[in-house]
């Protein structure tokens, strides 16, 4: 090949129909829709592949980093962003401790998390902040109560160290609307929540890089809600903080300056990569109706704690290390990875470090802080970024043509949409049509609740007092099902015994024996598997051999009228007789007395709830 030759050149460009058609040949007669397009929860379709030329109708493709409308990244240099890890805050002294032995462990943000504000005071402060050098580090502080006098002490003891205020960086995380939709009250009525708002917010400009406004737009995906409608609700709820506080008096550009978004990141890596990117589209769309190009939206982002479980907990890990890196890929100014344990006990000293260092290694390993906007020039990311932008965008009209978040949340209009939301995530993990490895899929059937787990932790669930004024938004585990059930096991005095009687169709008989062994391993049964037997009585035999609690029949839909019969009534009185599949003739034999089906449409949990009862375990 001539030197001065292309190698791209020697390949003749092939067009988006000779792709399509060549594709359709292999499917050989499949929709191509229904095979290859992906239909997500979040209203749209997403195409198998993406070409440049479906990047030709984006708007602002061609914006730089560090642009308006920011949807390349606020940053132009570099991706860099802060580790985070938060502390709670009882003993001010033992948390100061804490502080200086993981400052020098590479955490460059701190959350002091003060769980009784009635200790806010300077000197319970000098202690907290002593020895901690606040131009080096982000500080951000979360009190229910008293953030005006958090921010007086800050500036105080900024001014004794003699620190110029103009360096320091940080937040004091205010949300009310947030608060009021977690306890469904505020202890003031809200408009003096909003009036108190207003007062920190004016006050916090002797801090001009503190933040006051920390909207907890991660409390709705912890709910229960797709990333599309997370994002929706967070950008809905900006806009009515900046409605309420310029209609108090406070400028806009001062208002949006102390705004800052925290962001649940969940598994979904690619969508969630996009999120943050169409986040600040439309939240430089909010500001220009406001009035304001300049003010850059500033993003922390949150490992999700939905998703996370009990039950081969290390797999937590994979998870949170999916999510920390989408976080950093789409762009975010600091992130918390939440401890893999964090669902079942306090988080100890290992789960911290290991939770420090999976953004470690990003940062100083992969390098993932090197390039600014590093998805940019993917057509599929680009294309994804566009669609969950504008599906983002119609709900957050729709809420606003409802009179903005505020009346929505008044209304419970928002409230029913995130019920339905959940109520749709929880059926597609009840049937299994998402999964979570280790717990609703490939369990370890031997494996125990953790000795250190704390068990009223692990149940979930919240009460609330009567004089509520809004209908409140519930997080959950979306395992909380299983871990309930597997844990009623673990306490019985004898596990349950399943035996597999394969029978028939090998193919068959294998894949619904496989099927099997996980829907009971889910609840921690023991699963008595088979090669298959030659013939019915010689499954029966071993069947009632075995002494089994259940016995599951696992052959072809076109045998089961033949064998089933034979097999329940041989068991019939001795053990509970369960059908795996649902045939055609599943009425008929259901007439013959077997009322014991499972398949990929049952309801993993409702139904090992009634085995769990019919074997006298107690939930």
């Amino acid at each position: 090949m001539n030197k001065a030759q292309k190698l791209f050149d020697q390949f003749p460009p092939v067009s988006t129909e000779a792709w399509k058609e060549l594709i359709i040949t292999d499917l050989k007669g499949a929709d191509f829709t229904k095979k290859l397009v992906w239909k997500t929860n979040m209203g749209f379709s997403v195409n198998p592949y993406y070409r440049a030329e479906d990047t030709d109708k984006l708007k602002y493709i061609n914006t730089l980093p560090g642009k308006f409308p920011f949807l390349r990244g606020t940053k132009t240099d570099d991706n860099s962003w802060l580790i985070r890890q938060d502390i709670l805050v009882r003993d001010f002294a033992e948390a100061n401790r804490k502080t200086l032995s993981i400052l020098g462990r590479g955490i460059d943000s701190l959350g002091f998390m003060i769980e009784d504000p009635a200790t806010v005071n300077i000197e319970n402060f000098r202690i907290l902040l002593n020895d901690i050098h606040l131009e080096a580090i982000e500080l951000n502080i979360l009190s229910n109560g008293k953030a005006k006098e958090i921010v007086d002490i800050i500036a105080f003891i900024a001014a004794e160290k003699g620190y110029d205020p103009n360096l320091l960086r940080g937040a004091v995380e205010a949300d009310p609307l947030g608060r009021l939709m977690l306890n469904g009250t505020l202890c003031l009525p809200v408009d003096k929540g909003l009036d108190y708002l207003a007062q920190l917010t004016s006050l916090s400009g002797q801090l001009p890089l503190f933040r006051t406004l920390h909207i907890n737009a991660s409390l709705f995906g912890n709910a229960g809600t797709s990333l599309t409608e997370e994002l929706a609700y967070g950008i809905a709820m900006g806009s009515e903080y900046m409605t309420q506080l310029t209609n108090r008096g406070i400028s806009s550009s001062l208002a949006a300056s102390k705004i800052r978004f925290s962001f649940g990141t969940g598994s979904d890596f690619f969508p969630e990569i996009a999120k943050l990117r169409a986040a600040r589209l439309l939240w430089s769309v909010v500001m220009k109706g406001f009035g304001i190009r300049d003010i850059k939206m500033e993003i922390h982002s949150v490992t999700a704690e939905w998703n996370k479980t009990v039950y081969d907990p290390y797999v937590n890990m994979l998870r949170t290390q999916t999510e920390a890196m989408a976080a950093v890929l789409g762009g975010t100014d600091s992130l918390t990875v939440l401890p893999f344990d964090k669902a079942f006990r306090n988080p100890d000293e290992f789960s911290e470090r290991i939770a420090r260092n999976q953004q470690l290694i990003l940062r100083e390993e992969a390098y993932f802080d090197k390039v600014a906007d590093p998805a940019a020039g993917s057509w599929y990311v680009e294309n994804l970024t566009n669609m969950i932008a504008d599906s983002a965008w119609k709900l957050f009209i729709e809420i606003d043509e409802k009179g903005g978040f505020l009346e929505g949340v008044q209304t419970g209009f928002i409230q029913k949409k995130i019920e339905a939301s959940a109520a749709s995530k929880r059926k597609d993990y009840a049937t299994r049509k998402s999964v979570l490895v280790g717990t609703s899929q490939f369990p370890d059937n031997r494996e125990t609740l953790s000795s250190s787990a704390d068990k009223s932790r692990i149940a979930g669930g919240r009460t609330f007092d009567q004089d509520i004024n809004v209908q409140p938004v519930v997080p959950f585990r979306i395992s909380e099902d299983f871990d309930k059930i597997r844990m009623a096991v673990n306490a019985a005095k004898k596990t349950p015994v399943v035996f597999l009687l394969t029978v028939g169709n090998l193919l068959m008989r294998n894949a619904r024996a496989k099927f099997s062994a996980g829907f009971f391993g889910c609840a921690g049964y023991t699963v008595i598997d088979n090669p298959g037997f030659d013939t019915v009585d010689e499954g029966i035999e071993a069947a009632l051999g075995s002494k089994a609690d259940i016995v599951v029949i696992c052959s072809a839909d076109a045998d089961y009228l033949c064998v089933a019969p034979q097999i329940f009534s041989a068991l019939k009185g001795k053990t509970i007789v369960v059908i795996a599949g649902d045939p055609a003739a599943s009425e008929e034999l259901r007439e013959k007395g077997m009322d014991q089906f499972i398949h990929m449409k049952t309801d993993v949990p409702a139904t090992l709830r009634v085995f769990n009862e019919l074997l006298g375990i107690k939930m």
